[in-house]
């Protein structure tokens, strides 16, 4: 077991992490925090190089949650795993460009040589990203600005059952946490292309509407793991 962590972690020897400029943050002077085999890859398994800093005197301490090579496959931020060309979901972005779902393998083992594949064909380097003229949707859809609030620090949870007594003091919002789909987000949901529901509500918008503006907040950074 220890050498096939070895072998694995040597895979990756990252110096900078792939993220988007959302959660890169805007001082271009940032400090991170660099860890090999800090963890393991929150879609394939398998160890890889953490990064962890703050994106902002106000905002919380953000950290990559998948390995390169998953992000470069789909042509993913390591951090909210949306599009890095126009910053939507992956289901948004394969819905425009007429791409067809692949086939998920269901056990862990599975997924990790479908991954070794993709790696000895070359199929990591994604061919979504950067050639050709992006669809009409993408135009109309795609956030072309940084949307930094994404960034913010998450709800207190002491403040939500009014027990929080730090009051200005205290690190985290003071304020009721939303409900509703978005608020049942799913971290390989959102890699995979599949019911996310960030990706619904635009596609929603565009069928109904076709206006040129992608939603406010969606919180799309609060997409938890799934439970097995």
């Amino acid at each position: 077991m220890a050498h096939r962590l070895l072998q694995e972690s040597n895979n990756e020897e990252a110096t900078m992490p792939i993220v988007c400029e959302t959660c890169l943050g805007p001082n271009p002077y940032v400090r991170m925090q660099k860890i090999p085999n800090g963890g393991a890859c929150h879609i394939s398994g398998r160890p890889y190089t953490v990064f962890r800093w703050r994106p902002g005197n106000d905002a919380r301490y953000k950290k990559t949650i998948i390995c390169q090579e998953v992000a470069k496959a789909k042509n993913v931020c390591q951090v909210c795993l949306f599009d890095l060309d126009y910053g939507l979901p992956v289901q948004v972005r394969d819905t425009a460009l007429g791409i067809e779902k692949d086939e998920i393998p269901e056990s862990a083992v599975g997924k990790e040589f479908q991954l070794n594949e993709q790696v000895k064909a070359g199929e990591t380097d994604s061919a979504f990203g950067g050639g050709g003229r992006p669809s009409e949707m993408l135009e109309r859809l795609a956030r072309t600005t940084p949307y930094y609030k994404r960034n913010q620090a998450r709800v207190c949870s002491f403040f939500v059952r009014g027990q929080c007594t730090r009051g200005a003091e205290c690190p985290y919002r003071h304020e009721m946490p939303t409900s509703g789909p978005l608020s049942e987000q799913n971290i390989k949901d959102r890699y995979y292309g599949i019911n996310d529901p960030v990706a619904a509500k635009l596609l929603s918008r565009y069928e109904e509407k076709g206006k040129l503006e992608a939603p406010a907040d969606t919180e799309d950074h609060q997409a938890a793991p799934e439970h097995t």
